[in-house]
């Protein structure tokens, strides 16, 4: 039976400028569910990253609650750069998010370097980022952030700096891992298609002040690859009714 991971009740925020108040988010409200993976897309701007940081802990909310199961910890964020360390190697960049949090022992560091070994990055370890393709990049932030076992993934346009090719090939690499691992993602996109090839649930958000318009819960088989499912009948039906959300 699965447990309900994360929930926002009614989050609001509001920056303070010398212009005066900007309401950012209005009343947002939405729940994960453990194993789910969720897809936000709105339009530019709109506060999706922000949400993400008020999840994280990053930006306290005007008003309103962010509740999880667990500890805020749990948490991995992989942003839109991978930001590896061009003077470490791939080892010791997927070892910083354990050096960072105290974390890095024995045990520890053989599950991460498995990590690397399982997802075809075991003979790269010594290498320097510089000698790695973007694809290969991003999947090392991926193993860094998955080495402290996080139960959410936090993902921010992780794919957008790839080539078009290379983003579709790694999306599938990425889902892939995260399904294996078992864990929570919440993923912020604007590129619709790859929300809804990757995504159990997608979330609509409106323009500022943001709120949820709409839910879609994607109804395409789960053991099928992201690309797999770009191929399936009721893919341009999911694409086409949050395209009609996004443009009204």
């Amino acid at each position: 039976m699965q447990s309900t991971l994360l929930t926002l009740d009614s989050v609001s925020l509001s920056y303070h400028t010398k212009q005066g108040e900007t309401e950012a988010l209005s009343n947002l409200s939405f729940s994960v569910e453990e194993g789910e993976f969720l897809a936000l897309v709105g339009p530019s701007g709109c506060g999706k990253t922000t949400a993400l940081s008020i999840i994280m802990g990053l930006i306290k909310p005007s008003s309103g609650s962010v509740a999880m199961l667990g500890e805020r910890r749990d948490m991995g964020y992989m942003l839109q750069r991978d930001h590896l360390l061009d003077w470490r190697t791939v080892e010791k960049n997927v070892l910083l998010s354990l050096e960072v949090r105290h974390l890095l022992n024995e045990e520890t560091k053989r599950k991460a370097l498995e990590l690397l070994d399982t997802y075809g990055l075991g003979e790269f370890r010594e290498a320097k980022p510089h000698a790695l393709s973007g694809g290969m990049r991003q999947k090392v932030a991926l193993i860094r952030t998955l080495a402290t076992d996080p139960q959410l993934l936090l993902l921010d346009e992780p794919f957008s700096a790839l080539d078009y090719q290379t983003r579709l090939r790694i999306a599938d690499e990425v889902y892939r891992i995260i399904k294996r691992e078992k864990k929570t993602a919440i993923l912020v996109t604007h590129d619709i298609s790859e929300a809804v090839s990757m995504a159990d649930r997608i979330l609509v958000f409106s323009k500022r002040p943001s709120h949820i318009k709409c839910s879609f819960t994607i109804d395409i088989d789960k053991d099928l690859s992201p690309l797999q499912r770009r191929n399936d009948p009721k893919f341009f039906t999911y694409f086409h009714r949050v395209w009609e959300e996004l443009d009204t």
